[in-house]
């Protein structure tokens, strides 16, 4: 029992990770069947042949990182460009130069890859297409032709759809540097001299290379998540002159690090540093203790006003 219990929450792992909306939903799908209809329609008015030869298969997991995934680190302008061309061109290589084709397979989706790594372009559908330039008659029968028609033909005009339809829509703006800059205000665009952050892109970098294998997610993409969470955090906390004698307070924690305070007097001064209060801890952690701090202080550690309710605090909405 134990191990079945196991084995559905290793097979169920990762079912938390996609926090999207319907709308979300539907704009990935929408995206990509325009992209495939338009790649197909494209190639056809152009090559005029075999369809066999106008759309290479990779382009459809292309369209999931497109367009459900367009600010990924796979996702951007040079790894789907460089690594389709790449793994094309190794693949076409491979079949004319490794007479069997289970190790022309073998060796082109995998040379893909280290050189992917290496050239910065890593993108998992370049798999499929060095696979496909391997194995296909439609590929063969091209040559390195195939490089240019159907492969760069389809990347350009994947990656001109990616940009034009997610434009209309500035959360999911592509490349992500424009979704990016969009979301986060100039004011609290992140910078590596941004002294609240605390760490700098650089810091970041060093952290994901540490991390010793890929994570889908840049330095560029964390520093703008810390910094919304930051301001977040700024808009969630009291101000100071909402700090009032009489009034309780809460740091809104979670466990054992909860607690409320009750402001029982002040020493109110035009200076910040001087303008200070007096608490009491009347519930949860240090409770019955007392403490002063200036007012400021106080509201970075207060989330919200409560006020008692027979047994349990309530939080105070204020309209």
């Amino acid at each position: 029992m134990i191990a079945l219990r196991q084995l559905i929450k290793i097979i169920g792992s990762g079912w938390e990770t996609l926090p999207t909306g319907h709308i979300e939903k539907l704009l990935s799908g929408a995206g990509s069947l325009l992209a495939i209809a338009t790649v197909f329609g494209i190639s056809s008015a152009a090559l005029g042949t075999d369809p066999a030869l106008l759309l290479i298969a990779s382009m459809g997991a292309s369209a999931v990182l497109l367009f459900a995934l367009p600010h990924s680190p796979l996702s951007q302008p040079w790894p789907v460009m460089g690594g389709h061309i790449i793994a094309a061109l190794i693949g076409i290589t491979c079949y004319q130069q490794i007479p069997h084709m289970l190790v022309a397979a073998a060796v082109a989706v995998s040379g893909a890859i280290v050189v992917m790594y290496y050239l910065h372009c890593l993108h998992p559908p370049g798999g499929a297409t060095a696979l496909a330039a391997a194995t296909s008659g439609a590929a063969h029968q091209l040559g390195y032709k195939f490089v240019l028609t159907p492969v760069l033909l389809n990347v350009v005009c994947m990656l001109a759809i990616a940009v034009i339809f997610n434009y209309f829509f500035p959360w999911r703006r592509y490349p992500a540097v424009l979704a990016r800059s969009s979301m986060i205000p100039d004011d609290d665009a992140p910078t590596d001299e941004h002294a609240e952050l605390g760490v700098s892109t650089e810091d970041l970098s060093f952290a994901l290379r540490r991390m010793g294998s890929f994570i889908d997610v840049s330095a560029q993409d964390l520093t703008a998540i810390y910094a919304l969470a930051l301001q977040h955090a700024r808009d969630s906390h009291l101000q100071p002159a909402a700090i009032r004698p009489g009034l309780y307070y809460s740091n809104g924690r979670y466990g054992e690090n909860w607690a409320v305070r009750h402001i029982v007097d002040e020493s109110g001064s035009a200076d910040a540093e001087f303008d200070k209060v007096i608490y009491r801890v009347v519930a949860g952690n240090g409770r019955r203790s007392s403490g002063t701090c200036t007012r400021a202080e106080f509201a970075r550690w207060a989330r919200y006003q409560v006020t008692r309710n027979e047994n349990s605090w309530n939080r105070v909405e204020h309209v």
